[in-house]
């Protein structure tokens, strides 16, 4: 059986081959794939960055993260009007498990407050509540 530095250099080096990488990136992800072998070797659990990142305190508190204009993810602090794309594509986590980790309650929008006041007064303004209200009207004389 091959020695646990001669896998992690197989893995490794699989890796860099289809995608190019730093000297210092090269040899972090060498070292991280060594202890995970040696984790999994010894029976131990196998700690990720991404379980580490989990664990962190929040970039900004909560009563800075809710913004009139704008919204600040509190995972990497990044200010945007809406979280919730954000959330897919960046964690790769759902609006439930990012209020989860954070302890955010269902009631709190994850949107800014002036963009949803603005969504709100254009829905107003084409009448989105009273074509609703017909639509549904109609079906309930079908």
């Amino acid at each position: 059986m091959s020695t646990l530095l001669e896998m992690a250099t197989n893995i490794v080096s699989a890796h860099v081959s289809n995608s190019p990488v730093s000297k210092e990136d090269l040899l972090s992800e060498l070292q991280e794939v060594y202890s995970a072998l040696s984790a999994i070797e010894k029976g131990e659990a196998v700690v990720t960055a991404e379980a580490e990142e989990a664990k962190a305190e929040p970039a900004v508190s909560k009563r800075k993260a809710f913004g009139k204009n704008q919204i600040t993810c509190m995972i990497c602090g990044k200010g945007m009007k809406t979280l919730s794309r954000h959330l897919k594509t960046s964690h790769d986590m759902t609006p439930k498990e990012y209020r989860a980790q954070f302890d955010i309650p269902r009631t709190q929008p994850l949107a800014a407050k002036a963009y949803s006041e603005t969504r709100r007064v254009m829905a107003v303004e084409r009448g989105l509540g009273e074509n609703l209200a017909k639509a549904r009207a109609a079906k309930k004389k079908k």
